[in-house]
């Protein structure tokens, strides 16, 4: 019994782990192929970032971004729905070592406050 008592209030314990922004729990920043992957209605795999990256293009405001995530003016002129983060393990949850994505205070964000940090994607597909 003391090898399984352990090892329940371990499986327990995971079971009742932290499941994270709602912007995550809608898959915001997920690494993806097609869009179809991408669970949130009006989500679409942006597929200009290396991994796919399940997000809102064109947004205006963050109050067209699901909760957990902001407005972001891209280096490439566009306006994305990116993941906020305080650190980098808060944009990896969804996404392999190889399509890791950063926290990045350098992000042009579209609303106040501007100096959130944001889930940044690798550029390239």
């Amino acid at each position: 019994m003391a090898v399984v008592c352990p090892l329940v209030i371990a499986v327990l314990t995971l079971g009742c782990g932290d499941g994270g922004t709602e912007a995550q729990r809608r898959g915001v920043g997920a690494a993806c192929d097609a869009t179809h992957e991408c669970t949130e209605t009006g989500q679409s795999c942006l597929t200009q970032f290396k991994g796919g990256y399940c997000g809102v293009a064109s947004c205006t405001t963050d109050e067209t971004c699901p909760p957990g995530s902001a407005c972001v003016t891209h280096d490439d002129g566009m306006s994305y729905c990116f993941l906020v983060c305080s650190v980098k393990a808060d944009c990896n949850r969804s996404r392999a070592v190889d399509v890791e994505a950063n926290c990045s205070s350098t992000a042009v964000l579209v609303d106040d406050p501007k100096d959130r940090k944001i889930c940044s994607p690798p550029s390239g597909a």
